[in-house]
């Protein structure tokens, strides 16, 4: 579960740093204070995608990272140890600079925007305030009934068999083409790979020649320079071999009379024996160099040939010997391919017929939980003041069809808002408050199925008030029970149930803006749920009605 959370720089916030706990934790405050500042710094450092607007304004970065305990999320500990990262908990931070640019962290290691997300998605499950609109979507209806599933293994054979069939039926298609086209290019690659066979080009050859090349055409001008580097280190009478060996013998007399003379006589010493190694090994450079026209003569034919070949097939003269592996490779599929296509057939119909099954076990799979998820919906639509209303999680299989990489089937969620009326597409029958309170009780009843210990909603509860919101509540409550839920509601109803109470509230200084939170207990916690029932004035009745309400849903008030 998330145990903290720390930011600075982002949106309104100067800087805040927070401690959080298990339960649920309603996070309240005036329209516009910034509620939603926190699930969007969740979001940020759990992978989102964010610009430089997401940095305050006159800062020249925002910061957001947040402390996660793994406890028992098998999944997430296995994820961490798989990159070589302490699983036993969990430190994620993001940086975004003025120029939207941003860097990660998991754990003091850098992490990529993927890392965050795929760790995000084990740890965290944000239920935003627009859900409703996305559930439209049948991608969304078939994503939501796969979380309720909860058939990982069965999606992952899905997408396995799928990308093997689409592989092989690839290659059939490539190999299937034009008979004609295959001969051209099957009889252009042979002559290719013919005449860069003939070349024999070593792998390392281009630069050895190029080596050679240089010493064979500057021989002359190496042999001239060798020799009078040898005579100046050592043949003439002021060679530096007798300067220094005479000075050497100098310092060795002089260093009876000063003990101090030992270094330089050393060092000395040193360079007369290493100036007599150069001279002797340009000596015998100089003798092993020799003007050889027909050996330059045949190294620039060989150069010239290599490079017209490699101008031919537009690539650098060293690059040739993998060009030769590349055509050969293909050639080999073709002829190959030309000559087994039934066996290829018939692999590409083996793939299909696993790709099929696959479907097969899916489509059962999500039939399963479209019953239960169907009856789970439809009764928490009673509770949120759709009386007699009817939820059906329809799964269409068409197992005739082309598989896609989720299956064959065809998710589309159906409802009733009202009793005796027949199930119709959610698109057709809901209106923008039905939809709303629809979508929350699939959002809930999912989220009991969803392995994340934290659960966030944000402000899902709009179009919902009264008796409707007090349910609402109180299911949210009874998520926090084992889970930890961190809800951003603007109704005293949902509030009151929470096991704690965050305020958040928006400060004007002389030159900026910025939102704090802090824990609201006892009488400060009444005085919000009474400033949220609303009233110019806040009343002793007022007051009165929120310390029912914190009395009623369990809490202290």
């Amino acid at each position: 579960m998330l145990t903290h959370i720390h930011i600075r720089d982002f949106a309104i916030v100067d800087e805040l740093s927070l401690d959080l706990t298990d339960g649920m934790t309603a996070l309240t405050g005036e329209t516009g204070a910034g509620k939603s500042i926190l699930v969007d710094a969740l979001g940020l450092v759990l992978g989102d995608r964010a610009d430089s607007s997401a940095v305050r304004h006159g800062a020249q970065r925002a910061e957001v990272s947040v402390q996660i305990e793994i406890g028992n999320e098998a999944a997430a500990s296995a994820w961490l140890e798989e990159q070589g990262l302490d699983s036993g908990e969990c430190l994620l931070r993001r940086v975004v600079n003025r120029d939207g640019k941003s860097r990660a962290w998991i754990n003091g290691s850098p992490a990529t925007l993927q890392s965050l997300k795929t760790l995000g998605e084990m740890l965290v499950d944000i239920h935003g305030q627009h859900a409703h609109q996305s559930l439209l979507r049948k991608e969304v209806q078939r994503r939501i009934l796969d979380e309720y599933a909860d058939h990982p293994k069965r999606l992952a054979t899905m997408r396995q068999s799928h990308a093997q069939w689409q592989k092989l039926a690839s290659r059939l298609a490539d190999l299937s083409e034009d008979s004609q086209a295959r001969d051209d290019r099957r009889d252009l690659l042979r002559f290719q790979v013919e005449e860069l066979q003939a070349l024999e080009l070593a792998p390392e050859e281009w630069s050895q020649l190029e080596e050679e090349h240089g010493r064979l055409a500057h021989a002359g001008r190496l042999m001239e320079m060798a020799e009078s580097a040898y005579q100046a280190l050592y043949e003439r009478d002021d060679s530096a071999e007798s300067l220094i060996g005479h000075f050497a013998g100098e310092l060795e007399q002089g260093e009876s009379l000063d003990a101090r003379l030992s270094e330089p006589r050393e060092l000395l010493a040193t360079a007369h024996i290493q100036i007599r190694e150069a001279a002797d090994w340009l000596r015998r450079y100089a003798d092993g160099l020799e003007m050889d026209p027909a050996r330059l003569e045949f190294v620039e034919s060989r150069m010239a040939a290599i490079q017209d070949l490699a101008r031919k097939h537009r690539v650098e003269p060293q690059a040739l010997p993998q060009v030769l592996d590349q055509m050969q490779d293909e050639l080999a599929d073709l002829e190959e391919g030309m000559g087994n296509l039934d066996e290829l057939h018939q692999a590409v119909n083996t793939a299909l017929a696993d790709c099929r099954k696959a479907a097969q076990a899916l489509h059962q799979s999500r039939h399963k939980a479209a019953d239960r998820l169907s009856r789970a919906v439809t009764e928490a639509m009673q509770g949120l003041g759709m009386e007699g209303g009817r939820f059906q999680c329809q799964v269409a299989s068409q197992p005739e069809g082309q598989p896609t990489p989720h299956g064959t089937d065809q998710i589309s969620f159906q409802v009733s808002a009202n009793p005796g009326q027949p199930v119709q597409p959610l698109a057709r029958v809901a209106s923008g408050g039905e939809l709303s309170r629809i979508s929350l009780a699939i959002q809930m009843i999912a989220a009991r199925a969803l392995p994340t210990a934290t659960l966030i909603f944000d402000e899902v509860d709009t179009g919902i008030g009264g008796a409707v919101a007090e349910v609402v509540g109180r299911q949210l409550r009874s998520l926090g029970e084992h889970r930890q839920v961190l809800c951003v509601t603007h109704l005293p109803q949902v509030a009151a149930q929470a096991h704690h109470h965050l305020q958040v509230s928006k400060h004007k200084g002389r030159d900026h803006t910025a939102t704090r939170i802090q824990p609201l207990v006892d009488d400060h916690r009444v005085q919000e749920l009474a400033r949220m029932l609303g009233g110019v004035e806040i009343t002793e009745q007022t007051l009165a009605h929120a310390a029912e309400m914190v009395n009623r849903a369990g809490a202290s008030p």
